[in-house]
């Protein structure tokens, strides 16, 4: 990993880390990497989430205390957050790794969606992250200098038919950290960002209908090819470190380039040649 190459690159540093279920989860990823680099850290998930999944072995590998917490619910998070500030003080970094589509989930068209489940896509996918900041913010969370990360796909910018609801969830996901990060940096020097990260296959992306053609599209089509949960965990563990310490409000893409190509030759060379003209 590459965070071996600075050991102590968040040295003294504490947080929280949200969302880790399994190995192949990029919040668990970021907090082998976050240890690694020094950090120290609570872990959350959901009571459900945490009996489906293995966050225990996690924990004691990082050291780390698990702190259950329903991201949807405001007194979970007061909870949370107090736990943190009795353990560290103020923390310096939060990772929102958090989203679910019961349309999906459901295989529900975008052209029939169940609305119920749709506020529930809202709630748990985008509103959260706003209360997660809101009680940080109201509980003056932060130590100056923080980061807070959340993680986004390009579908909140582009369409893509099979991500149904969540493309919006992910708009308003970035729409919050841009609003939120004006006045966490205007008070406390908190900055506070998203990474639209490549399709990768986790336990909860890999339930997305056409999922694993959207990951042979995305590296086809990627001049680097798509970027790993790895990757992604070392990235996210330099955006909580002070080498990012202007970076902020920012939709940060870590897609080995897939945002801004239109068409790439590994593509090209699997459309069958045009008919031959005819006279």
């Amino acid at each position: 990993m590459s965070t071996q190459a600075y050991p102590q690159l968040l040295a003294g540093k504490t947080g929280i880390i949200t969302g880790a279920l399994d190995e192949t989860s990029i919040a668990w990823q970021t907090a082998l990497r976050a240890h690694a680099a020094g950090a120290r850290f609570l872990l959350t998930n959901t009571p459900v989430a945490l009996r489906l999944g293995s966050l225990q072995r996690l924990a004691e590998e990082t050291g780390s205390e698990i702190v259950p917490a329903d991201a949807t619910s405001l007194d979970d998070l007061e909870k949370l957050y107090a736990a943190a500030q009795e353990r560290f003080g103020q923390i310096d970094f939060l990772l929102h790794s958090i989203g679910m589509s019961m349309n999906v989930r459901k295989n529900r068209p975008y052209t029939d969606l169940n609305y119920d489940f749709l506020q529930k896509t809202y709630d748990i996918s985008a509103v959260s992250f706003h209360k997660m900041l809101q009680v940080a913010w109201k509980r003056q969370a932060f130590r100056r200098g923080g980061s807070v990360v959340a993680l986004s796909y390009i579908a909140a910018q582009r369409a893509f038919p099979k991500y149904d609801d969540m493309t919006e969830a992910k708009a308003l996901l970035e729409s919050i950290a841009r609003t939120f990060g004006y006045h966490f940096a205007r008070r406390d020097g908190v900055r506070v960002n998203t990474v639209s990260q490549s399709p990768t296959p986790t336990t909860a992306g890999s339930g997305i209908a056409g999922f694993q053609k959207m990951l042979q599209y995305g590296e086809l089509l990627s001049p680097l090819g798509n970027a790993t949960a790895e990757e992604c965990a070392d990235f996210i563990v330099v955006l909580f470190s002070d080498l990012t310490r202007k970076l902020t409000m920012q939709n940060l893409y870590h897609d080995g380039g897939f945002s801004t190509t239109g068409l790439s030759e590994a593509l090209l060379d699997l459309l069958p040649d045009p008919p031959a003209a005819t006279a």
